[in-house]
């Protein structure tokens, strides 16, 4: 049973959420995203699961570790957690989902206190193989609050039955488990060379729930990366990285 908790998320395109706990009450927390916490709130660092469950986060370029903060006061704490690049986070209530959700590996953002957080591999070797960002997955169970995080602007789509869509697997951001998930090669050799998506697209079939992000951190890393690269002055000297983030967010 997961706890019952109280939250309000602040801001707009760089959003953080502040969770209320009352006395022994917890949530559960990826490693980082942690902002600010109230006198009482306790800190339990663990592998979320055993050893085994660690270790499969590990791989998939996770934290080995999942961290709890708990509410060891005998009045109400607030802790906050801040999203990790700029869009927006979508509140899940699992008990309203069929008490399962499916999520991008570096969407997950915080969940209450019971919510199980595990990996999960898609059914198909050539998903994993070649699907890019999209074929490593984690899936949050129980029956509480859950909260992931998109980049840029959210795009919910509730499939029909037999309704599909096919997604560029970084746009994927999480989907219900009736909906069934799949990577497919998008043929022709021009796609393959010139197209300049990808050439493996998510396909996903309804019915169910799925949501989509119109600006993945790997493409917005992309471009940083692109512009540091060729953001070199005359000299040969690289001009300030806080410059060209600024840039890109249409800063001075």
């Amino acid at each position: 049973m997961a706890d019952v908790i109280d939250y309000k998320v602040y801001g707009d395109d760089m959003q953080m959420v502040e969770i209320e706990l009352d006395p022994q009450e917890g949530v559960r927390a990826e490693a980082g995203v942690m902002m600010y916490m109230e006198d009482g709130i306790a800190m339990q660092t663990g592998t979320g699961g055993g050893l085994f469950s660690g270790f499969k986060r590990m791989v998939t370029g996770e934290s080995f570790f999942i961290t709890t903060f708990m509410n060891s006061g005998s009045q109400k704490a607030k802790v906050g957690f801040a999203a990790p690049y700029p869009g927006k986070i979508i509140p899940l209530d699992l008990s309203k989902l069929g008490g399962t959700f499916l999520c991008q590996k570096d969407s997950f953002l915080c969940a209450a206190n019971g919510i199980d957080i595990e990996v999960a591999f898609t059914k198909k070797l050539g998903a994993g193989l070649f699907g890019g960002e999209g074929f490593i997955l984690q899936k949050l169970t129980g029956n509480g609050l859950a909260f992931i995080h998109s980049g840029g602007t959210i795009v919910e789509r509730n499939l029909a039955a037999g309704e599909s869509l096919r997604v560029d697997t970084g746009c994927l951001v999480g989907f219900s488990p009736s909906v069934d998930y799949d990577i497919q090669f998008v043929g022709g050799f021009k796609n393959a060379l010139f197209g300049g998506e990808g050439v493996f697209l998510a396909r996903v079939t309804g019915p169910g729930l799925v949501y989509l992000q119109t600006l993945p951190f790997s493409r917005m890393a992309d471009r940083i990366t692109a512009a540091a690269g060729g953001a070199r002055s005359e000299g040969g000297s690289t001009i300030n990285a806080g410059n060209i983030i600024g840039s890109f967010f249409g800063k001075d």
